[in-house]
């Protein structure tokens, strides 16, 4: 599985392969109201294509302009908005937010085709990359852990401090395994997509995890251990369990525990997390191990209505990816 928006450099290297003209603009440095954070990327071709954003729109036209006039010719450049009031108004930095964008065309002497292919599979392998390039002598090169580790560790990009170089952080896509094609399913997947993740739905009983009651999702009808072994799990995955039936939550989490993912959730009661825990201690997992198991799964907010829950669900993913 593969979330496109989060796929530009792919997508630019596409164009490449295409025979079109292609640049990658990167958000590098921002100050107050900038609306999209650094490492933020716009992919734009030589026939006007666009994929991504470096704002929330306010100057992606500026952006293409420059990275259209890279392509044609001219080189590597840094675009600064928002340098004044007035400035930010008029790219709609409407509260003087200021954003510096990085914007390299992509042939040999800029950012060459074949650095970009490396980055390219290495991000399709689910493995760690950062991206680095000196935008005072224009050398680029990959960097993989342990350099970088606590960049990788928060997700963070940046300018190295003091320094000209500009670190561009590639982990794994974000993907949530959700087991059990229930009501709150539904609304969990959908807002699992917008924040950026990418789902995928197991349950083995079809007539719960159909295309009918879930439009445009991947499903998966193997037995949950199975599915999530066919997947592979990693520290850039969450796992939530919905389906109260022992048979089939305890495998997936048997998997999960066994695994580094960030978050493990289970739907459930205290009295059923209980009885959960003392087949998994029977099962010869530690305290330690079960210590890592979100449930009653969710932030306690009052939650009622399976979008409420899915909203606490939610909630507690991110404060888990984001906080530790």
């Amino acid at each position: 599985m593969t979330a496109r928006h989060d796929d530009i450099p792919a997508i630019a290297l596409d164009w490449i392969r295409a025979g079109k003209g292609a640049a990658l603009a990167t958000v590098v440095e921002t100050w107050g109201s900038a609306p999209r954070p650094v490492g933020s990327q716009l992919a734009i071709s030589s026939e006007g294509e666009i994929a991504g954003s470096v704002s929330g729109g306010c100057v992606e036209g500026a952006v293409v302009v420059e990275a259209l006039e890279a392509v044609d010719g001219g080189g590597s450049r840094i675009l600064d908005f928002g340098v004044s009031d007035d400035e930010a108004f008029a790219v709609g930095l409407a509260c003087g937010g200021r954003i510096r964008v990085l914007v390299e065309p992509i042939r040999t002497g800029d950012l060459d085709p074949d650095l970009l292919s490396e980055l390219v599979q290495t991000r399709a392998a689910r493995r760690q990359v950062a991206y680095e390039v000196d935008t005072e002598s224009w050398q680029r090169r990959l960097r993989h852990p342990p350099d970088h580790s606590e960049r990788f560790r928060l997700d963070r990009s940046g300018f190295e401090e003091g320094e000209t170089r500009f670190v561009a952080i590639h982990n794994p896509p974000l993907r949530m395994m959700v087991v059990g094609g229930v009501h709150i399913a539904q609304p969990l997947i959908r807002m699992a997509e917008l924040t950026g993740f990418d789902p995928l739905l197991i349950d083995p009983r079809e007539s719960f995890a159909s295309q009918t009651r879930f439009p445009s999702v991947s499903l998966g009808h193997d037995w949950p251990d199975e599915a999530l072994g066919a997947e592979g799990l990693d520290a850039r995955c969450c796992v939530v369990t919905l389906t109260h039936d022992p048979k089939l939550d305890d495998p997936a989490i048997e998997a999960a525990l066994r695994s580094d993912v960030f978050y493990l959730g289970c739907l459930g009661s205290n009295r059923t997390h209980a009885k959960r825990l003392a087949r998994l201690a029977e099962r010869g997992f530690a305290k330690a191990d079960l210590d890592r198991i979100h449930a009653p799964v969710g932030l306690d907010i009052g939650s009622r209505s399976p979008a409420e829950i899915a909203i606490s669900i939610m909630a507690e993913i991110v404060q888990s990816l984001r906080q530790g």
